[in-house]
């Protein structure tokens, strides 16, 4: 029998023996803390955070849980007590031990990863071994392994994203969906809206700015159809609400472009002070106004 070591493929030590044809892989579980807090303003919901100790500093990655996902605790248990509770995903197991206090717990972690999983996402196209030039820092197996199972990335995420003929997809943009909770739907609903060709960047964008379907058809009825994508991030970047298109269409600023929309929201023009510069120029523009804004600031 002969004993290869292979610290490359797995930073937390895998040591394969190789016998005749069978591979047999022993791995040792990585370690860590955790702390957690039920101050959440959903009564079934959990913050928990996790922390690695690594070369170089500490590694901390942390999320909001459903109770349901955590076997061996509740919420009455986090009032007061010792607990132990699993974390169990497709790419691994997180077992936990430790203490609540008043709904605030912290103690200790081991992560268990399951390389099933990893064979199972390349054959779906998605190479978790494979380093990442988009991720700064340490990018190993083991950090998109614990990534993957604190965040959720799943085989039916991935079938499902493949299904919806999205594209060329890689780990990071599974990590992306899982995070931001980009799903085919949310895609089919923002291609129905006239956004057809929105890569993952964009539906990030989306959820970040909370733009969808609903919002979209609300701007197009406020006569800005014409709108793009990226002129509506600046709509929601600048807090531009339907009330407010349907304020400037009234006074006769309803084509305008998403550049001219946002000043009125950076410049505080209101619905008061329009009138009151038309009363002195019935057709001023919106430099006009912005003009007058300032003069009137001095």
């Amino acid at each position: 029998m002969r004993k290869t070591l292979y610290p490359g493929i797995f930073s937390l030590a895998f040591i394969i023996f190789v016998v005749g044809s069978y591979v047999i892989v022993a791995q040792t579980a990585v370690t860590g803390d955790w702390t957690a807090s039920t101050k959440t303003e959903e009564s079934g919901k959990i913050n928990l955070s996790f922390e690695r100790r690594r070369e170089g500093g500490k590694s901390q990655q942390g999320s909001t849980f459903d109770f349901a996902d955590l076997q061996g605790l509740t919420r009455e248990q986090t009032q007061n007590g010792k607990v132990s509770f699993r974390l169990v995903r497709e790419s691994g197991t997180i077992e936990c031990e430790g203490t609540f206090v008043n709904g605030k717990g912290s103690g200790t972690f081991r992560f268990t990863p399951d390389m099933g999983f990893v064979s199972a996402m390349k054959s779906r196209g998605f190479d978790f071994e494979q380093s990442s030039s988009k991720r700064r820092g340490s990018d190993d197996l083991e950090d998109r392994l614990f990534a993957a199972t604190t965040i959720g990335v799943t085989t039916k995420l991935a079938d499902d994203l493949k299904s919806a003929n999205f594209g060329p997809l890689d780990v990071d943009d599974l990590f992306k969906a899982a995070i931001f909770k980009i799903t085919p739907e949310f895609m089919a609903e923002m291609k129905a809206t006239g956004f057809p060709n929105l890569g993952m960047e964009d539906l990030v964008k989306a959820r970040i700015f909370k733009i969808d379907a609903n919002y979209v058809r609300q701007i197009h009825e406020m006569g800005f159809e014409k709108e793009d994508f990226e002129g509506l991030v600046k709509f929601r970047i600048f807090k531009v609400t339907p009330e407010l298109l349907n304020m400037l269409k009234s006074e006769g600023y309803g084509d305008l472009a998403s550049e001219e929309v946002v000043k009125f929201q950076i410049f505080h023009i209101d619905q008061d002070f329009i009138r009151k510069a038309k009363s002195q120029d019935p057709n001023v523009s919106v430099e006009g106004l912005v003009r007058m804004k300032i003069g009137v600031g001095r």
